[in-house]
């Protein structure tokens, strides 16, 4: 990592550094553990007395505030009430959706109405919202229609999320590096199209937004506030969020901060003790900050000047019960892991005020830092034997602006509505691994330190990376006439990647030389096409292109070491594209919203990875006799589906829903199924609500997943029923209680994205919780 010698630096002597580990391994073994425990059960303990405290002093405010009281839904539902900027045109809609983002018949809103509706805590949650969405647990990614990692584009406030990925040692992450509890809502928009979004959304988009202070100041409130306390049984984790908004006169200001801490999340394991057979989940205990900071002044009635700052940070703590009692001693293996970000952004929009020139703008301006790190300890029984420890790290500093303009404007007799926008945007990527063990320095030829060789520390396996990206883009939604509307959009692309020699990568066996620097350009078309069949149901199709750059790491990664096994990234890879075909229906009518959708998307240079002849990387075969492998691009891939969705309020206080998402994918190349593809889903909901107490019971079926690359990926098909339900009670305005019984009849399944493509463990472990129950408190005033 950049700069800090803690984190295995070299400095500037050139001798490294080797962090003191001694509190962790001097004494392994079973006994450290279980005097570990009790200290997390008293901070457990202390946590949890603080958030009750926590939650007491808000809801004192917020009585004693005597303020505006927030509307209330239907189902029970405290509602956040958005502001709005100007009052004509696309004005009317929510001041935080920009231009460049707004609302299209691709795009799927979701409120925090909905959110609160389906106890949305954390990512893993958010297929409760949409069959067709997921999250890989594996790789810590969203997952869109059977793609994940940085295929799927992520944003927050109009901030990409960077993923990352160490390429060697299992550190990747960073897409879901938010805190759903800060969220006014989330956008997500499925398929492949980079044409207004950018490189990356060959998957597609989630776009999420955080609270506004106006969110919680309606008409001529001053101040406000929301306090939020949550209960999981999955994982016995206790969250508490509270957030405090005040007004003075055009400035408004808001202060967030939330916490949660809990243990491993549960499954059906059953097989418990140490090593590699052991199927219950490893004991963890984890903690979760975040803190957000908004200062936003009004201009007039139509602009907004706005800065913000955030803080996320995940810390788990687990003890590796499974790990190998062959090379670990049974109860000594120990590993941290961290999520990092912090962010500072300025922002500008720009709303349809009665002397605009243009009906809406929108401005970013950011600089982030986000990190990713593993601290491993163990005591080792096989050579080398004694202390171990790693310290795995990577991070990304990312700063850039981008911004959109839209314009409504006749020409020709025909309306257009005619969007421009752009991004440009560095960035600064590093990696590192430091640690020790009792091997002494190389090179190891004597048969007792023989394993050293395979084991890699104090060592960048990447250079320092500093990169560029700029992109254009335009797009044009003409009225032909009344009913139909055509929407013509391109975008350009350039990227470029240049490694920077450290004195870290240097110390690399494998080094022999700065890599070369990467570059590529694309321009990534679009057409979308709309029918008003009648005035609330609607047909398009859409073609569009899309392009992800490939990422430092494909690009540069060089691990391994010379006798034994080298994995490589590749300088001359090629950038991902995609072209995406997809026809539709959506329709809203009498209380009942309904909409189907097909899609066929095909992807050109898919980056993997494949062993390779020494030869073909200008070395020796004797160089490394365990085998190369070697970013490249796969030729052809294809996924395609189907998917539908229904809402129908049948009478002011009964409701229902639908939702099914069905897909296939495979390399054409090859003909292999891909095992990113979900298994088919649909989720049923019935529900009573009258606006004070209201329930609602869920079934999701599950199809069983058989086409896959190897038998550990099938997954028989199952059937879940969950109950939930809510009560606002008169005596106190604005708090709702809500509740829900998760996996009534405590199934045993499997979440088809959380198994690895191999695994050492039995399959048990990777089941999903058994029966569960979560508990909400909220309160707004």
């Amino acid at each position: 990592m950049a700069a800090a010698t803690t984190k295995g630096v070299p400095p500037p002597s050139g001798d490294v550094s080797k962090p003191d580990r001694a509190h962790r391994a001097s004494q392994p073994g079973p006994s450290s553990h279980i005097d570990r425990g009790g200290l997390v059960m008293a901070r457990h303990l202390r946590h949890l007395a603080g958030a009750a405290s926590g939650i007491a002093i808000s809801l004192a405010l917020g009585i004693s505030a005597n303020a505006q009281q927030a509307s209330v839904t239907g189902d029970g539902s405290i509602l956040l009430e958005p502001v709005y900027i100007g009052g004509e045109g696309d004005g009317d809609a929510p001041e935080n959706q920009t231009a460049t983002r707004a609302e299209t018949v691709l795009t799927e809103r979701v409120t925090r109405a909905e959110l609160d509706a389906a106890e949305v805590f954390d990512p893993q949650d958010i297929d409760r919202i949409d069959p067709g969405v997921g999250y890989n647990a594996l790789n810590g990614s969203f997952i869109i229609r059977g793609l994940d990692s940085n295929r799927v584009l992520t944003t927050i406030d109009g901030v990409r999320l960077p993923w990352l990925d160490d390429g060697a040692r299992g550190v990747n992450g960073g897409g879901t590096t938010f805190d759903f509890d800060t969220l006014s809502s989330l956008d997500i928009v499925k398929g492949s199209d980079s044409s207004v979004f950018g490189a990356g959304a060959l998957g597609g988009v989630v776009a999420v937004r955080t609270l506004n202070p106006e969110d919680l100041l309606p008409g001529d409130k001053t101040f406000g506030g929301l306090t939020r306390g949550t209960y999981n049984s999955e994982d016995q984790s206790f969250g508490i969020d509270q957030a405090l908004a005040a007004r003075l006169g055009d400035t408004y200001m808001l202060l967030e901060g939330g916490y949660r801490f809990g243990e491993e999340r549960d499954n059906r394991g059953d097989v418990g003790g140490y090593g590699s057979e052991r199927s219950e989940p490893d004991p963890l205990d984890y903690d979760r900050k975040n803190l957000l900071v908004k200062l936003r002044q009004h201009v007039g009635v139509d602009q907004v000047f706005g800065i913000t700052g955030e803080i996320y940070d995940r810390d788990e703590n687990i003890d590796e019960f499974s790990a190998s009692t062959a090379t670990y001693e049974a109860g000594s293996a120990y590993r941290d892991k961290v999520e990092k970000r912090e962010r500072i952004s300025g922002h500008y929009e720009l709303g349809a005020g009665a002397d605009a020139w243009l009906d809406a703008a929108d401005a970013v301006v950011y600089w982030q830092r986000q990190e990713l790190s593993e601290d491993f300890d163990g005591e080792r029984l096989s050579e080398p034997a004694g202390a171990y420890s790693r310290l795995s790290d990577i991070e990304e500093t990312t700063f850039g602006v981008n911004g959109s303009v839209m314009k409504h404007f006749d020409l020709a007799g025909l309306d257009h509505k005619l969007s421009l926008g752009g991004e440009v945007y560095g960035n600064r990527t590093s990696q590192m691994a430091s640690g020790e063990d009792t091997c002494p320095p190389g090179p190891y030829y004597y048969w007792y330190y023989y394993n050293c060789n395979f084991l890699h520390t104090n060592q960048a396996d990447m250079p320092e990376v500093h990169g560029a990206s700029v992109g254009l883009f335009v797009e044009d939604e003409i009225s032909l006439t009344d009913r139909f509307r055509l929407t013509p959009g391109l975008r350009f692309d350039y990227y470029e990647e240049n490694p920077q020699e450290t004195e870290a990568f240097t110390l690399n066996p494998t080094y022999r030389g700065l890599p070369d620097a990467s570059s590529d350009s694309a321009v990534s078309p679009k057409l979308r096409a709309e029918f008003d069949v009648t005035e609330r149901a609607t047909v398009y199709a859409q073609w569009a292109q899309g392009f992800r750059a490939p990422s430092a790491t494909e690009l540069y990664l060089s691990y391994g070491g010379p006798g034994t096994y080298l994995s490589i990234g590749n300088p001359d890879l090629e950038a991902e594209t995609s072209n995406g075909y997809e026809v539709g229906l959506r329709a809203e009518q009498a209380g009942f919203d309904w909409g189907v959708s097909a899609f066929y998307n095909r992807y050109k240079n898919f980056i993997d990875t494949e062993s390779v002849d020494p030869s073909e990387v200008g070395l020796s075969p004797g160089d490394y006799p365990f085998g190369i492998t070697r970013s490249f691009n796969r030729a052809n891939v294809e996924i395609y589906g189907i998917e539908a969705n229904a809402k129908w309020q049948m009478t002011d206080v009964w409701h229902s829903a639908l939702s099914l998402a069905s897909y296939q994918g495979r390399d054409l190349d090859t003909d292999e199924h891909l095992n990113t593809i979900p298994a088919a889903k649909g989720i049923l909901n019935f529900g009573y609500g009258n606006g004070v107490w209201g329930a609602d019971a869920y079934l999701t079926l599950a199809a069983a997943r058989r086409d896959v690359e190897n038998e550990i990926s099938e997954t028989p098909g199952y059937a879940l029923v969950d109950l939930t339900a809510w009560w606002r009670p008169t005596q106190v305005e604005n708090l709702k209680l809500q509740a829900g019984l998760y996996n009534v009849f405590d199934e045993t399944y499997y979440d088809t994205l959380d198994i690895p493509d191999s695994a050492s463990r039995p399959k048990d472990y990777y089941t999903e919780p058994g029966r569960s129950v979560r508990a909400t408190v909220t309160y707004q005033f």
